[in-house]
């Protein structure tokens, strides 16, 4: 049995770490992430993360791991902003509101599939122009749903959340603990 990753986030790696896992082999699926027309945050992040873990090439009990982070404001989704000006438009839009992040975990191995979906509701700060401008130009909001990283400098701008804090990161650990025991993978393994 291979332990896969279907990820390219430094992050999911780093968490996976915590539970004493090291993937056998990191594939990042090619799937287009756009939401369809009228579909909601959360159905949205299931059917991404579904998608992503059944089109990761593996062999039959191979365990495949794959997640999706979506941030949510109302029925809005705020994916990867494509520039610095989508970035200040959603960090503005966040800017002294709550919103949700949502992150889903879809595991397979062989023909059975768990997944889950892990919702934390997080308040950011009112940002100033020169909070929002210095952000900015750390380039730090590249790469990131709604436009942050709560592990990041953008840190400084959540002073509350509920929820799960590695679900917001991006992969929460209790809950994908508790699929990959279920699926056979021990955690805490000592390294190869």
């Amino acid at each position: 049995m291979a332990f896969i990753l279907g990820s390219g986030s430094p992050r999911r790696l780093d968490l996976l770490a915590q539970l004493g896992l090291t993937p056998d082999a990191v594939r990042p699926p090619e799937i287009d992430e756009d939401p369809r027309k009228g579909e909601l945050p959360r159905p949205y992040c299931a059917r991404i993360a579904r998608e992503k873990v059944t089109s990761v090439q593996a062999e039959a009990d191979d365990v495949v791991l794959c997640a999706d982070t979506t941030v949510a404001l109302g029925r809005r989704i705020l994916g990867k902003p494509s520039d610095a000006g989508e970035a200040a438009a959603f960090l503005l839009a966040l800017s002294g509101r709550r919103h949700r992040v949502i992150t889903a975990v879809a595991v397979r191995r062989g023909a059975v599939l768990r997944e889950t979906e892990v919702v934390s509701t997080v308040r950011m700060k009112r940002l100033s122009d020169c909070e929002l401008n210095a952000y900015l130009a750390t380039n730090d909001w590249q790469g990131k749903a709604g436009a942050y990283a709560i592990q990041g400098p953008a840190g400084a701008f959540i002073p509350w959340i509920s929820g799960s804090f590695t679900g917001i990161v991006g992969l929460p650990l209790a809950e994908t603990a508790g699929i990959l025991q279920a699926v056979g993978v021990p955690l805490y393994r000592e390294p190869s």
